[in-house]
C-alpha cells in the first residue's frame, strides 16, 4: 500500500513539472522589455549592444552574424554552448552563472514566472 502511494506522489509530482515551467508569451513580451534597450528580436533585426535574439531558442550561442561577443562567450560558443530552455533559464536568472566573465551588463530575472514567461516568448519568436 505504502510503495502505491509513493509511486501515485511521485508521478503526481512529474505530472505538475511542466505546468509550473509553462509560461506565457504574452505576459513574456511585457518582460522582454527589459531587454529591449539592448535586444531586438525581429528577423532580420540589427543587433544593437545585444545581438538579435530571433529564434535564438535551440540555436548556438555566440552564433549571430555581424556581433561581437565576449571572449568568454566565444570560448563556450566553441565548446557548444547552444540556447536550450535550460541554458536560457540560467543565463537570464543571472547571465555570470552561465558566463563567467561574460560582457552582459543584466542582473537577471529572479521571478521563476517571469522566467518562464521570457522564454516562452522567445520559444515563440
Amino acid at each position: 500500500m505504502r510503495l502505491t502511494v509513493m509511486i501515485i506522489a511521485t508521478a503526481g509530482l512529474f505530472a505538475a513539472a511542466p505546468a509550473a515551467a509553462s509560461g506565457d508569451p504574452a505576459a513574456g513580451q511585457r518582460v522582454f522589455n527589459q531587454c529591449r534597450a539592448c535586444h531586438t528580436i525581429n528577423e532580420g533585426g540589427r543587433n544593437g549592444v545585444g545581438p538579435n535574439i530571433h529564434g535564438i531558442v535551440g540555436q548556438p550561442a555566440g552564433a549571430r552574424e555581424g556581433f561581437r561577443y565576449s571572449a568568454k562567450m566565444r570560448e563556450l560558443a566553441e565548446g557548444g554552448l547552444t540556447w536550450t530552455e535550460e541554458n536560457l533559464r540560467t543565463y537570464l536568472r543571472n547571465p555570470r552563472d552561465l558566463v563567467p566573465g561574460g560582457t552582459m551588463a543584466f542582473a537577471g530575472i529572479r521571478n521563476d514566472q517571469q522566467l518562464n514567461d521570457l522564454i516562452a516568448f522567445l520559444k515563440q519568436n
